[in-house]
């Protein structure tokens, strides 16, 4: 997959089959868009072409710094990728950009840069200056400029009946299952490991203190957590917590992960871990030790259901 950092370092020789929105998650939903998309490439004579923006729109026009989204920009790139789109195209979206009007947009950037042959879209889709512009514009300017326009109709998108909006709730509630399925992969989290107090050493249960570099990721619902990671090549399960430690006193939000059958030194690592099921919320106990012998009954039921899967 090639990527441009803009819409003007776009480059193609070829026509273009174009889809363009935020794609947050890259779920379920997405993927039958997107799957058309490189279905219609026509074995070679066009090209798959997504144009997608960061920041997110609602960061920018809303001027929400809370956002919390499902996807970073390179998990979103890394999701893309897998699905086989040839050019992705992720322009900074910004209050200029949020002023072009829907012809201007049409002309100068779908036509004009994109050479777009195709665009495949969702039916409520909207666009241009104070997303004034609906589907029924964009087929009207597709016989003006001449480019199809394949509208993903109503029924397609209930047959899903998929949202991020939906998937970010069951996150918030602690639902993988449901989140999970929405995805069509296990919700992962990305960090890098670094030292932290070294309780869990103490009491065995080890942990890697995971550090997240963006902070509009969004973390799920504090508690515990089966997880999976693949680390040199190999899958190793184990538990998480996600909270403030309060047996300790903790202060601040940490995530640590503890993988069962497993010893090497992570530090300084970066990881992906995959959230398969949630155990319980996170507690304050009386002390270290009845806290160990919970750990000790959450391993028991994140392996009964490790052997499940």
């Amino acid at each position: 997959m090639t990527i441009f950092n803009s819409i003007n370092d776009f480059q193609s020789p070829k026509k273009t089959i174009l889809t363009l929105g935020t794609f947050d998650g890259v779920h379920l939903g997405h993927r039958k868009i997107l799957e058309k998309l490189t279905l219609n490439t026509e074995n070679g004579k066009y090209e798959s072409l997504v144009l997608t923006f960061f920041p997110h729109p609602r960061m920018v026009l809303q001027g929400q710094s809370d956002v919390k989204l499902l996807n970073t920009i390179d998990e979103k790139v890394d999701l893309l990728e897998k699905i086989g789109i040839q050019n992705l195209v992720i322009h900074p979206f910004d209050e200029t950009f949020s002023q072009l009007s829907a012809e201007n947009f049409v002309k100068n950037v779908l036509v004009d840069r994109f050479h777009i042959q195709k665009i495949i879209i969702g039916h409520d889709h909207r666009f241009g200056r104070n997303r004034t512009a609906n589907i029924d514009d964009l087929i009207a300017f597709g016989e003006k400029y001449k480019f199809e326009v394949e509208q993903i109709s109503v029924q397609e998108i209930q047959d899903v009946s998929i949202s991020s909006t939906k998937i970010r709730k069951a996150l918030t509630e602690g639902n993988m299952a449901l989140a999970n399925e929405y995805l069509g992969y296990d919700y992962f989290l990305s960090g890098t490991v670094f030292k932290g107090k070294q309780l869990g050493r103490s009491i065995g249960f080890p942990t890697a203190n995971l550090k997240m570099e963006e902070n509009y990721k969004l973390i799920p619902r504090n508690g515990v957590y089966v997880v999976k990671s693949s680390i040199n090549q190999k899958t190793v399960f184990g538990m998480m917590n996600i909270g403030f430690n309060p047996t300790v006193a903790g202060k601040n939000l940490s995530i640590e992960v503890h993988y069962f059958d497993f010893d090497a030194d992570l530090y300084d690592q970066k990881i992906r871990v995959s959230i398969l099921e949630y155990l319980r919320p996170e507690q304050k106990f009386e002390s270290v030790e009845l806290l160990k012998v919970q750990l000790e009954k959450d391993k028991l039921t994140a392996m009964r259901h490790i052997a499940n899967q």
